[in-house]
């Protein structure tokens, strides 16, 4: 087992202590949006080795990976399959789309021949791999996740063209009529077409709306409606405010998750997660943000039907374990809440078997537990990290005897 101390990635929307007052660590002073806990080479964690000091996770793993990803792991893979991170969105992140692992592959590809360089700002894809995630709210948790049906997007359009004056009704008209066409795919990609590809010539019209929405608590008082006077206030007059109107508002409470496959259009608001996604860093933008956007390889990737909010639910397993497990093969999501042992309760009970299908992340987010393998034993506290390669498994989460304690722990699906 290898302790890991991992990076905060400061990227501009991210919260300024939500990870730090989770973790129990002194905030940075700088926004803090990514925990990445895993092997990716873009950050990778750095684990603890006895007597060698510290070794990025990504080099240890390369060292021995029959061993710590486990021979059937490595063979499917190569490395390890997934990536792990805590995320806190004090604003929206981009509106963007990852590709399936055929259109990862091929951009890849292509952008190696034609460039850009690998580290440019202006890369579409910095691996050849796909990266289809999950999200588990550990606060209420808002986000924008693939297309309402045509016509409740029409009614929204319609409800901005009634208030506005011209040019916005006509610009809000024409969206009611493209999303009209009775091919579901036509309808979506031309009104999304038309609102991204058209940034400029729509920003008095999102402007208007966010003034109309303000001033009208009617207007106000509808969820998606209500969410772009926010939303502009982050990213004034950007023309991915009205795409939000295409997408599914969604409300995660604390506890709940959903996933996002390839295709999926979507966008984070706010709040704090645990996010699981395969071992990828391949993103395409199309708004609300200051990084790359490549419209045109966006639209290409994007699946446009209509597709009703992907929650996913746990399932409890005969071992006492609470997994939620997508429809992704590279991972799956453990939660671990043991409370403390008592005087009555007998030597083991209340203990969890820790999910482990080859390696394993951990990582304590209350309290403490001990990770207790056939190789030996490790207390975790609060903001405490693991890895724990195939060939240490299996392991168990073991109560304190004073404290309880809460843990996610991450582990590919089984393979066969």
């Amino acid at each position: 087992m290898h302790r890991l101390r991992n990076t905060i990635r400061d990227y501009a929307w991210g919260s300024s202590g939500a990870i730090s007052d989770l973790l129990g660590t002194s905030p940075s002073g700088l926004p803090e949006a990514e925990m990445w806990l895993g092997a990716h080479p873009s950050a990778p964690s750095l684990a603890e080795v006895p007597g060698q000091g510290n070794t990025g996770l990504d080099q240890l793993i390369t060292a021995t990976p029959d061993a710590l990803l486990g021979t059937e792991v490595n063979a499917a893979y190569g490395r390890l399959p997934f990536l792990m991170k805590v995320l806190a969105a004090a604003k929206p992140l981009s509106i963007q789309v990852h590709p399936s692992a055929a259109q990862a592959t091929e951009g890849f590809a292509a952008e190696n021949l034609t460039g850009p360089a690998l580290d440019s700002p202006r890369r579409n894809y910095k691996d050849g791999s796909h990266k289809p995630e999950m999200i588990y709210a550990l606060t209420p948790f808002t986000a924008l996740s693939g297309f309402r049906p045509p016509a409740e997007s029409a009614a929204l359009f319609s409800t901005l063209a009634e208030v506005l004056d011209e040019p916005g009704a006509t610009a809000c008209l024409k969206i009611v009529t493209l999303l009209g066409n009775p091919d579901e795919a036509a309808a979506l990609s031309s009104s999304c077409a038309y609102l991204l590809s058209g940034s400029a010539e729509l920003r008095p019209t999102v402007i208007a709306a966010v003034a109309a929405i303000e001033a009208s608590p009617a207007l106000g008082e509808h969820g998606a409606l209500a969410e772009l006077p926010g939303i502009n206030g982050h990213y004034p007059g950007d023309a991915g405010v009205l795409v939000s109107l295409l997408l599914n508002l969604v409300e995660l409470k604390p506890g709940q998750a959903m996933y996002l496959d390839a295709g999926n259009m979507h966008a984070y608001l706010r709040g704090l997660g645990v996010e699981v996604m395969a071992n990828s860093d391949n993103v395409l933008r199309g708004g609300l943000t200051p990084k790359h956007i490549d419209v045109d390889e966006l639209l290409r990737i994007t699946e446009f039907r209509a597709l009703g909010v992907p929650l996913l639910d746990a399932t409890e397993t005969e071992y006492g374990q609470q997994l939620f497990v997508p429809p992704f093969a590279e991972f799956q999501l453990q939660h671990l809440e043991l409370q403390p042992a008592s005087d009555s309760t007998s030597m083991g009970d209340g203990d969890v078997a820790v999910a482990a299908n080859g390696p394993v992340i951990i990582l304590c987010t209350e309290g403490e537990l001990l990770i207790d393998t056939p190789y030996g034993d490790e207390l975790l506290r609060r903001g405490d990290s693991l890895f724990i390669g195939a060939n240490e498994c299996p392991a168990v989460a073991r109560r304190s005897a004073t404290t309880s304690g809460r843990a996610f722990a991450v582990t590919p699906q089984p393979l066969t």
